[in-house]
């Protein structure tokens, strides 16, 4: 009896002691977001605690940077935010709750503070106000290297590795210079050097044309550290005594005449609405506005009037981007019974020979949308546009010149929106003749994944070894899925395999990009990013070779 009862007591003593040890889990988890120096809050990572009961408890985190971190980080902060997972996005901290900021010295440093944790699963996010860029072709680290809750027993599953973060810039917020909505990027590295990129000034809402649009500019004369202030490359106005809202001009390519410095930009107008039967109104039907855009039901149609189909407008810079001519009309280029022509967002290209090519794309006499090229062979004086790339549903597209003349076009498949197996992708052709005929290339849906969104290629030409070579670029959302992950795979074969190598936003956005060659060693990304409307980024070239 004594010894059951001795028994007995022992097993007491063991429950007590067992309820006793808190049962707290930590886990981390760290996130690749653009850090942006006009924002106070920079998503470094986020803590997970897992919790058996309802608590308040004290918590230290021991925090490490490198070099660059402590050049780099003005502060850190530590933010409760509950059984609540959403990712801060924008700089807005709604429902969270500050448990701590630190002055960064550098090194090495630790955040307290105290917290109510609930019963189930608590996320706590660490984050960073940095100081102006210096540099941004250097990426910085920061690492949790420790972590304690006072009087309590825990597991803690962290590495204590650094994670890299890449310093951007926020060349266009919502609301930025009268403009609510900046989208669509181009951009070009001019003669001079110079940056130069071009989108849609949304002015008074984010949707599609039809609108108040007008084609920005942004010029960086200093690699891409600092803007200045927006200008306008193409405004229709109130022409025809039409309100701007039904005068909107969308969607821009930018083309850089590598020959004579010539700096091209084309976009799409729309003059009052077409709606959906395809009959024209100055943007009123039966007493009231209307809208509709050259991609929906009937909203552009065959002919080439301005009250029948959507016009390619193009204007030209002889100066680098500091002034812009009048627009010309090319719409009368196009078949006639095409519904729609249009340019392609992003960047054309000068071809060995010379030869200006802008991509385009477009409706066909049926409706269907495809992609194809227009070009130039005589400076600029007069343009041509091709035959339809391939017989499939494809829009939004960019182009690269191969090493074998060739230019091979990457485009946006509307086949991808229901298809998310193997056979999703991005589609490709190859033309030897300007378009005139065109061959899939052995790639196309097999490649490049995407959630159906346009996506930007770049060829980029360096030294190595004394030789020049060839590096072709491409960034898009790398998801089937969302929106999400833009991310920049190479080439050094022509395209024929690619290797993913950067992921620069992993959260979610429109998704939008463009690339140019800042210099030989250089990669200039502008796109639209989970936490600007429009930012920049370098990225050295040996991170992709």
């Amino acid at each position: 009896m004594i010894i059951n009862k001795q028994i007995s007591i022992l097993f007491l003593l063991i429950i007590l002691a067992s309820a006793s040890v808190a049962q707290v889990q930590i886990t981390e988890r760290h996130y690749t977001l653009p850090v942006l120096a006009d924002q106070s809050i920079n998503v470094l990572k986020r803590l997970e605690f897992t919790s058996d009961k309802s608590r308040q408890v004290d918590v230290e985190l021991v925090l490490k940077t490198d070099d660059m971190g402590d050049e780099f980080i003005d502060s850190i902060s530590c933010w409760y935010a509950g059984a609540d997972s959403t990712l801060i996005a924008d700089g807005k901290t709604g429902r969270l709750h500050l448990v701590g900021t630190e002055q960064w010295q550098g090194g090495t440093g630790k955040l307290t503070g105290s917290l109510q944790l609930e019963k189930g699963t608590n996320y706590i996010w660490l984050t960073a106000k940095v100081r102006p860029f210096k540099e941004l072709d250097k990426v910085f680290q920061v690492a949790v290297s420790g972590v304690s809750l006072t009087g309590l027993q825990f597991k803690a599953s962290l590495s204590g590795k650094f994670s890299s973060y890449r310093p951007a810039i926020a060349v266009h917020r919502a609301g930025g210079e009268g403009v609510h909505t900046s989208r669509i990027p181009g951009i070009i590295t001019a003669k001079d050097g110079s940056l130069i990129t071009v989108y849609d000034a949304r002015r008074d809402q984010g949707r599609d044309l039809q609108g108040d649009i007008d084609i920005g500019v942004s010029r960086s004369v200093d690699g891409g550290h600092s803007w200045l202030p927006m200008e306008i490359a193409i405004d229709m106005g109130t022409y025809g005594g039409l309100p701007e809202k039904f005068n909107g001009v969308s969607d821009a390519n930018i083309l850089l005449d590598e020959r004579t410095g010539t700096i091209y930009v084309a976009g799409l107008w729309m003059y009052g609405v077409l709606d959906e039967t395809g009959t024209w109104y100055p943007g009123v039907k039966d007493g009231r506005e209307i809208h509709n855009h050259q991609w929906k039901n009937k909203g552009s149609q065959p002919g080439f009037g301005i009250k029948q189909t959507s016009q390619f407008l193009m204007v030209k810079s002889e100066d680098n981007g500091l002034t812009w001519s009048k627009p010309i009309n090319l719409t009368n280029i196009k078949k006639k019974e095409w519904w729609l022509w249009a340019p392609a967002p992003g960047h054309g290209i000068t071809l060995q020979d010379g030869t200006l090519v802008v991509p385009s794309q477009g409706r066909d006499e049926t409706g269907k949308a495809f992609s194809n090229i227009t070009y130039s062979k005589d400076g600029g004086k007069t343009w041509k546009t091709s035959n339809p790339a391939l017989a499939e549903s494809t829009t939004e597209c960019m182009a690269v010149q191969l090493d074998n003349g060739e230019i091979m076009l990457n485009m946006r498949s509307n086949y991808n929106s229901d298809h998310k197996g193997d056979d999703n992708g991005r589609a490709i052709a190859v033309t030897k003749d300007l378009g005139e005929t065109w061959t899939e290339h052995p790639t196309s849906h097999r490649a490049l994944i995407e959630p159906t969104c346009m996506a930007s290629i770049h060829k980029h030409i360096y030294q190595s070894g004394g030789k020049a070579k060839s590096l072709l670029v491409f960034c898009n959302p790398a998801s089937k899925f969302v929106r999400a992950a833009i991310t920049l795979k190479s080439s050094d074969d022509n395209g024929s395999s690619w290797r993913p190598k950067v992921l620069l936003d992993e959260g979610k956005g429109r998704g939008y990009s463009c690339i140019t060659s800042v210099d030989e060693d250089t990669i200039g990304v502008f796109y639209e990013s989970s936490q600007a409307d429009l930012i920049f980024q370098r990225i050295p070239l040996k991170e992709l070779l």
